[in-house]
Order: structure tokens, then sequence, then C-alpha cells
């Protein structure tokens, strides 16, 4: 657990679920990511446009253009980025910025990609979804289906990967969280539940990402995502502690507090036994 990687979420857009339009200036944003490693966060998780269910398409060269001028900064700081975009140009200008990470909530679809990927060193982020292209959706999948589907995805996509010459270590899976899942907020808690599963079935290190997300609002019936952090922090918690070797929050300072916390009640409890 103490090994584990924190995320930290910059989204420079109007509409993400929880925090669109803070951080469209650049300045803030550059302020907000600098202030984020501070706190904890060992990556730069920059997003330019947001995947919820109610957001709005953003060209890809509108998110290049708000993208362009944080890797900048972020590059003559020092500081490890990921990009978060499933477009396909936006992608080739992150590689072609030298960053460290590319997050795809389509986890790749597109062979056309795969010789560019091959190419490249840097990580890659191979995220699930019940709906396979574009932003969440509100489908309705039964929270039985929902192992299934994941390892029938990642059985395939790793394969493909591979065939066209992208090494297996520079994958990592995210599993889905949230609507990403479907409508059924369970879906979310039983793959949390079993990511040891997940590590298992596949050997590849796991990135989980619930921050702030709904399915947290349904113990906690806590609608608005702000107030969330508590409850995200439980499950971020518990995913460390359970397989996941990468997290992405909107709140790293929490989740490092936390890991540390745990990391001290581990070796206290080591040293009593």
């Amino acid at each position: 657990m103490s090994g584990t990687t924190i995320f930290g979420i910059v989204n420079i857009t109007e509409d993400s679920f929880s925090d669109g339009g803070r951080n469209l200036d650049p300045s803030t944003a550059i302020t907000t990511a600098r202030q984020l490693a501070v706190d904890g966060a060992d990556v730069i998780d920059l997003g330019a446009a947001a995947s919820n269910i109610a957001a709005k398409p953003v060209a890809p060269d509108d998110e290049i253009h708000r993208l362009a001028p944080i890797i900048a900064a972020l590059k003559d700081a020092g500081i490890a980025i990921s990009v978060d975009s499933f477009a396909l140009e936006t992608q080739r200008y992150a590689l072609a910025a030298g960053v460290d990470f590319l997050n795809d909530i389509e986890g790749f679809a597109d062979p056309v990609f795969y010789p560019e990927l091959a190419a490249v060193t840097c990580r890659l982020v191979v995220m699930h979804a019940v709906h396979d292209r574009g932003r969440a959706q509100m489908l309705p999948v039964p929270a039985a289906d929902i192992w299934p589907r994941i390892e029938d995805f990642f059985g395939r996509r790793i394969a493909a990967l591979e065939t066209a010459g992208i090494a297996r270590d520079r994958l990592i899976l995210d599993p889905g969280m949230g609507f990403f899942l479907g409508s059924d907020a369970d879906a979310s808690f039983r793959v949390l539940a079993g990511l040891d599963r997940l590590k298992r079935g596949f050997g590849l290190p796991i990135l989980v990402s619930v921050s702030r997300k709904s399915f947290l609002g349904a113990p906690t019936s806590r609608r608005d995502p702000i107030q969330r952090g508590a409850a995200t922090l439980a499950a971020e918690l518990y995913a460390a502690a359970n397989g996941a070797d990468y997290i992405r929050t909107h709140d790293p300072g929490a989740l490092r507090d936390g890991l540390l916390v745990m990391a001290a009640l581990n070796r206290a409890g080591k040293a009593t036994e």
C-alpha cells in the first residue's frame, strides 16, 4: 500500500461533474497542478474534455489548446504528466509533448493508432467501460454481469495491444467506476471488492478512479459530489489495501495522509506479532 502511486486530477473543462470551470484559465490550472503535486500527487492527470453523461463534446484542437500551456509548465517543473483523452489527435499531441502516461476511457480502441503507441515508451492506462466508446452512459447493466464483461474486455484488448508490439509491462488496467460500469451502483462496489480477481487474472498493475463519483452517493445519500470526500477516501484506502497500484483522485493530500496512517498501522501490527 505504501507503494501506491497517486494521480492528481486537474480538469481543464467547463462541465466536469464536480469541478467544471475552475481551471479553464491556464494560470489557475498550473497553480492547481503544482499544489496537488505539493500535496502528494506523484502524477498530474490532465483532462481537457469531460467524460460524464452531461458533458458536451470538445474538439481535439480545443483540447490541445487547453493542454499546451499546462503541459509545458509542468514539464519545466519536472512534474510527471498524464493526459486523459480518447481523441486520437489529442493523444498524438500528448505523445509528441513527451507525457509520461496516456489515460484513455476507451481503452485504446482504434488499432490504427497502435503502431504509434508501439513506437513510444509512455505507460498506457487502459480503461474498461460497458458502452465501449465515448463518454459515460446510463446503461442498465446487471451488476452480476460486470465481472465477465471486464474480463472479456481486457482479455481481448491486451491481446490486441501486445500483438501490435506494445509491451505488456507498459499497460495499467482501469476497470472503470460509476456510470462507466452502468447505472447500478452495486457494480462499482463489486469491482472494488474484487480487485484481487483482476490482478490475479492479468498480472498487471491496476488504476482505480472513484473520486467523488455518483455510486458513493448510494450508501451515503450525498448528492453533491463535493460532499463525497469522506466516502471517496474510504473507497480509495480500501482499493489501495486490496490491490490498486494507482489511484486517481481530486484530493491527493487526504489520500497521502490516509496511506501514511495505514502504513503506520501495518507496521505497528507487525511489531506486535
